[in-house]
């Protein structure tokens, strides 16, 4: 009687009834399938035994269930994870903009961490950490082994505290070291400025649940200045966030359209989500800055206004996040966080592992302009002809000292520029054949 209530019989028991009870989405494997996963649970069941009663430490069941729901999910995908009460509390703070850290979006990689993006103003970003960075060691510990979850909380700690890790970085042949402090991470989702008259510049840091807000009200403080003659909406680095807050950003440059579709295996899984008609920005030439720590909800984005034809996207290949996750909770402190669903563009292309392309590739470069302020011109000659119209030599614009800080967004610049000049030739063109119409 007592091995009939044994530990080892109450989880065979459980685990059947799991089985034999499942969704009804599942129920159609069950009975040609039966076979095998009853095997395999019965195998689960007899380790599980093994460990418990023959391990050399003792370990309570419920933490090696735990262990045993880990494992499962870290060899689904880098992006599906089981979610203790710590980390369920971190997920929901990272998408309110507020939270505790260094300020990187992190993925695993072959077993490493890897730097999806380092957020803006955070340690991080302030250090030169870059997308595609490999986290080897923290504080002198191995990473490899680890779960992710695991990772994080090593690097989270008090504010002002100090952790080292060891990086390695593609293209760099030794790995290197170099120390941060954590920080309270404030993340600053949208910001706008002119880059020159006319010109206007959104930056979204991260995809956070008032994102779409933030960047109308943006795009409205820009556009009480006067018409846009352009505008860049810079999406490097950004790893994602919430996807409601990305079909909001792109619609707010559509006048209607689909944005983005899922698929998956259940039925609440497959959605279509579209803009809402009227184009807030008013049509204005616009320019997508991508790069390789473009991710998720960046690249719905992105793909949404290249694939409407609304957008030239510049910059590198984006870092190729197309699955959605589904934070489904299984008790009052555990959640499971699973990819339930691809997403696609409005053209019908998975952006999983492949990302988006420019129309125009620019790499982020270091670029030095020659110096010609020393260059004689017509005006230095002695004797020289004045200008009819009293002009002078025009000083410098503002526009070309981008040239030697960020050459990507410098050439964003450019290209609207060109766009808006065009326009302009060809106006009255335009309108006078409407006129003999």
């Amino acid at each position: 009687m007592q091995s009939q209530f044994s530990p080892l019989a109450v989880l065979r028991s459980a685990l059947l009834a799991c089985f034999l009870g499942a969704p009804a989405a599942l129920a159609q494997h069950t009975q040609q399938d039966a076979q095998l996963p009853l095997d395999a649970l019965r195998t689960f069941a007899d380790v599980f035994n093994q460990i418990r009663i023959g391990y050399v430490e003792e370990i309570d069941d419920s933490t090696l269930l735990e262990y045993a729901i880990q494992g499962m999910l870290m060899n689904l995908d880098p992006h599906s994870a089981y979610l203790t009460e710590e980390a369920f509390e971190d997920l929901q703070t990272n998408t309110s903009g507020e939270f505790s850290g260094l300020g990187i979006e992190v993925g695993m990689e072959d077993g490493y961490v890897k730097i999806v993006a380092p957020i803006d103003g955070s340690p991080a970003a302030e250090a030169g950490l870059m997308s595609g960075d490999l986290i080897l060691k923290l504080d002198g510990k191995q990473v490899k082994g680890l779960s992710l979850n695991e990772a994080i909380e090593l690097m989270r700690g008090p504010k002002g505290s100090p952790i080292e890790l060891q990086i390695g970085r593609p293209g760099t042949s030794q790995p290197f070291d170099i120390t941060l402090k954590r920080d309270t991470i404030k993340v600053a989702s949208v910001r706008e400025r002119f880059l020159e008259p006319g010109y206007g510049y959104i930056r979204v840091a991260q995809f956070q649940t008032g994102t779409g807000d933030d960047v109308g009200a943006a795009l409205q403080r820009l556009m009480a200045k006067g018409p846009l003659k352009g505008l860049v909406l810079d999406l490097r680095n950004n790893p994602g966030g919430v996807l409601g807050a990305s079909v909001e950003v792109a619609g707010l440059f559509m006048d209607g359209g689909l944005v983005v579709y899922t698929e998956g295996r259940l039925a609440n899984s497959e959605m279509r989500y579209s803009a809402e008609a009227g184009d807030a920005s008013g049509g204005a030439p616009l320019v997508v800055l991508i790069n390789g720590g473009s991710a998720s909800a960046s690249e719905i984005v992105a793909g949404a206004l290249q694939d409407q034809k609304r957008a030239v996207i510049m910059g590198t290949d984006s870092f190729g996040k197309g699955s959605v996750q589904t934070v489904m909770p299984i008790s009052e402190s555990r959640a499971v966080k699973l990819t339930t669903a691809l997403y696609f563009t409005p053209n019908g292309r998975s952006i999983q592992a492949s990302g988006i392309e420019p129309d125009i590739i620019v790499e982020r470069a270091q670029v030095t302009a020659y110096d010609t302020s020393n260059q004689i011109t017509e005006a230095d000659l002695t004797r020289r002809l004045d200008n009819v119209n009293g002009e002078t030599r025009r000083s410098q614009r503002q526009s070309e000292g981008l040239l030697g800080t960020d050459n990507q967004l410098y050439e964003a610049l450019t290209l609207l520029k060109g766009v808006n000049i065009l326009g302009l030739r060809s106006a009255p063109a335009n309108a006078g054949t409407a006129g003999d119409g």
